[in-house]
């Protein structure tokens, strides 16, 4: 299985983001900002491709696993081997505040170069996708995630 990110608006705080599952647009994602040089819980993740996986441990298992029940939850979807990140997760959430560098996904956005950037609808767009990538792990597929560079790397207003 194949994740997409596309980047297309950057902002001092947030960069917006459009995601495909093997070709199909699935929802919109939300990440920190673009920098040079990573600051730890807010820098976007670099560009490229990583792989995905199941995670079973931690603070967003645990509350996960609480929330859904282990029929639901099978484990939080990791993107791994990010160069200069750990713990880089897939989740819900709405703001910057609500990532540590991990992507954000949601059915509505709002425009981040005209006032902070905000996913909304985030938990409905989770529940949706989580089982279709969950699905493909548990198959033993393995699933990848490429996250575009083409959006640009500039506050534009």
């Amino acid at each position: 299985m194949n994740l997409k990110v596309i980047r297309y608006s950057g902002s001092k705080e947030s960069t917006l983001g459009l995601l495909f599952i093997d070709g199909l647009f699935a929802c919109y994602t939300l990440e920190d900002e673009f920098r040079e040089v990573k600051v730890m819980g807010e820098t976007r993740i670099p560009a490229g491709k990583y792989q995905v996986k199941l995670r079973t441990y931690g603070g967003h298992h645990t509350r996960y696993l609480k929330r859904y029940g282990s029929d639901f939850h099978k484990g939080m979807l990791q993107i791994m081997d990010v160069p200069g990140f750990t713990d880089i997760l897939i989740h819900k959430g709405n703001d910057d505040d609500d990532t540590a560098g991990c992507l954000l996904v949601g059915d509505s956005i709002n425009n981040n170069q005209v006032k902070s950037g905000f996913i909304g609808n985030s938990t409905v767009a989770y529940d949706r996708i989580y089982p279709v990538v969950r699905g493909a792990l548990l198959n033993g597929d393995e699933v990848w995630i490429e996250m575009d560079i083409r959006m640009f790397d500039v506050e534009m207003f």
